[in-house]
């Protein structure tokens, strides 16, 4: 079969793998499979089941969304997320297959859940309205006397990208009663409940939240959480961590002694890798098991191409160590990491491990993984032999037809003596003595890495001819604590350098590059770089901003995150250090700009307004300069990952004509 180069549109038949679960009754794996649906309008979501050895696979569900799929402890049902109505619940089946029946009623729906390890009950985690009785009858009587409403804020954060206005809701936990059919709340107040678990006894959950004590304490400007434990029975609860911390994925020890976590304690604000902690489920100060290790421990990868979901800690069976994927220099691995603050890497070779489970029997690792020909595939590896067998190649097919390019890794030193970690990629087309034009590609984040995973739009623009290259400079997590916080406060300073020495290294080290033919594009904070760019120099011909920042000032008070994202990055608040926010500004340059420009943007963006883009796109028509705004009704920040399909196609399409035009 004569092969073909990738298009944008291929986005229609790839298939996205995540949520594995292994049946612990007979070793069966469930696992969800995405794609965009017939009429591109959205994505349908369904679950499999494969046997253990892969040679038995079949469509289990045919919902439109069906995800989380976890099984029972006994192995005789499977549990999984669905809409029902407009919002979504908890459905179950059995392994044999039958008629999926809903199990609870939220009134807004379930966003996550788990099994007791009876398997009696469900812990699940659903919204609830804590507005005042009195204001609602307020709010009725008002709404009979005009049909504008008003919307009265008196929240920090009031709004979130992905979700819109914030409203009274507030996120509680409920445990669901099998046999009865009865649900009951089990936290109330004026908090959010993040993650939860189970003891092992079934007893009590753990969560963890940032709720305050302290009445004068804006819960908005509380960034930080505490574990707290709650008696399922008589709903009596106690925190167990003191000093806060960012916490996340929790997970009991089997002896219900201890608990295991994610966390950091924001010594560099954001920009403060992850490591593993424990704390005594009595009670007591956390203790960082990682603290040697210059280590992120979770996935940090960002691609075009990822399912969602994410994997919790999951300790061994005798409580010595606990599994954790670990981002290290382009790679994510799954890696073993012992109470005594050592670490084994379970996984090997360059990829990206999304997601994993531990069989019961604690022999056997079930994960999904990626690498730079392929999005994602389902794997099983004997922990005892080290054997890795491949279960289910969900885009074998596609992936056949297609004539891709292989990244290179490259590595080279800056003027003044980092390492930093480069990719090249050649056009599939591309022969002998050939001079190719080049894209620069720049991630968001900035705590974030380019890894050895499946990129769409670098597959893209190499199909049409163009070499691409990407680098993690400094600000990019996988490269040790020191450098991931060394962009904070310097935006626009070394990192620019790096991407700019990057360039420079390429053109030296790769003989097919046109250094006269360069083109520049990124989202995010790679978009503010993109801006940045081209307000610095002129040596590219084209450049393509995306879901950026241009104006910092601004960006403080319009961005769901900007009150402290600014405060944490930039390292200044507008009141006090105006300059310095208007120094790192990409709009205060506008005037330098000589490239080309287009600006691509979500008009539902909060994360990054599109009035970022709107007072770049006017600052750069006023000057005269060669621009274009595009915008993307309905579209957040999340567009380029998991956006309406056809405004994916679209934005990308956009950049290849617009780099086809310039460079």
């Amino acid at each position: 079969m004569e092969r073909r180069t990738i298009t944008a549109e291929d986005l229609y038949q790839f298939v996205w793998l995540s949520d594995p679960d292994v049946n612990p009754a007979d070793g069966t794996i469930a696992y969800v499979a995405k794609q965009v649906n017939e009429e591109k309008s959205g994505y349908c979501s369904r679950i499999h089941i494969s046997s253990a050895d892969g040679t038995k696979s079949k469509v289990f569900t045919h919902g439109e969304q069906d995800s989380a799929p976890v099984w029972s402890p006994d192995g005789q049902k499977l549990a999984f997320l669905r809409k029902k109505d407009k919002h979504q619940q908890i459905w179950t089946m059995a392994a044999d297959g039958g008629e999926a029946e809903a199990i609870t009623s939220a009134e807004f729906g379930v966003s996550a859940f788990s099994w007791s390890p009876d398997g009696s009950r469900l812990l699940y985690t659903a919204s609830i309205d804590s507005s005042k009785k009195e204001e609602k009858e307020q709010l009725a009587d008002d709404s009979q006397k005009s049909a504008k409403q008003v919307i009265v804020v008196d929240r920090l954060r009031c709004k979130a990208d992905g979700r819109g206005l914030l409203d009274d809701k507030r996120t509680h936990l409920f445990v669901h009663h099998i046999e009865t059919g009865q649900s009951v709340q089990l936290t109330s107040g004026d908090y959010d409940v993040h993650d939860s678990v189970w003891s092992p006894d079934g007893k009590e959950v753990a969560f963890s939240t940032n709720r305050v004590e302290d009445k004068e304490v804006d819960p908005d400007l509380v960034l930080s959480q505490f574990i707290y434990i709650i008696n399922c029975e008589d709903r009596v609860c106690r925190r167990i961590t003191e000093s806060g911390l960012v916490i996340g994925k929790l997970a009991f020890s089997p002896d219900g002694q201890s608990i295991a976590f994610y966390g950091h304690d924001r010594q560099y604000e954001n920009a403060t890798l992850l490591k593993v902690y424990t704390v005594p489920a009595a009670g007591g100060a956390p203790e960082c098991v990682t603290a040697d290790l210059d280590l992120y421990v979770g996935n940090a990868a960002v691609t075009d191409m990822k399912g969602l979901g994410s994997s919790p800690l999951v300790f061994t069976s005798d409580g010595s160590a606990v599994y954790s994927l670990v981002s290290a220099e382009g790679n994510v691995q799954l890696a073993r990491i012992s109470l005594e603050g050592s670490c084994e890497y379970v996984t090997v070779g360059d990829r990206e491990i999304t997601q994993f489970t531990i069989t019961k029997d604690g022999e056997q690792i079930v994960f999904i993984s990626a690498d730079r020909l392929q999005p994602g595939e389902l794997f099983i590896k004997n922990l005892g032999t080290g054997q890795e067998q491949l279960i289910e190649a969900p885009n074998e097919r596609l992936l056949a037809e297609l004539t891709l390019s292989q990244p290179e890794s490259f590595w080279f030193q800056t003027t003044d003596g980092w390492k930093v970690q480069a990719w090249i990629m050649k056009p599939p087309a591309m022969s002998a003595g050939d001079k190719v034009p080049t894209i620069v590609e720049i991630h968001g984040g900035p705590h974030t890495m380019y890894a050895n995973s499946f990129m769409h739009e670098f597959q893209l623009l190499a199909a049409q001819g163009y070499a691409v290259l990407y680098s993690n400079p400094r600000g990019s997590l996988g490269h040790g604590q020191k450098f991931v916080d060394a962009c904070r406060g310097d935006y626009g300073g070394k990192d620019y350098e790096d991407i700019m020495e990057s360039v420079d290294q390429a053109i030296a080290r790769y003989d097919f590059i046109d250094e006269d033919r360069l083109g520049v594009t990124g989202g995010s904070y790679g978009g503010f770089m993109t801006n940045w760019v081209v307000g610095h120099t002129n040596r590219f011909k084209g450049a393509v901003t995306q879901r950026s920042i241009s104006n910092w000032f601004s960006f403080y008070g319009v961005s769901d995150i900007g009150y402290f994202f600014t405060e944490y990055q930039i390292c200044a608040q507008p009141w006090e250090d105006p300059e310095k926010l208007w120094k790192h500004s990409p709009l205060a340059y506008v005037d330098n700009v000589q490239t080309p420009l287009l600006i691509l943007h979500g008009e539902q963006d909060l994360r990054c307004p599109i009035e970022q883009a709107e007072q770049l796109y006017v600052a750069l028509k006023r000057l005269g300069k060669t621009t274009q705004l595009v915008r993307f009704p309905d579209a957040n920040h999340d567009l380029s990952r998991n956006g309406h399909p056809e405004l994916r196609v679209e934005r990308l399409n956009r950049i290849v004509g617009w780099m086809k035009q310039y460079v």
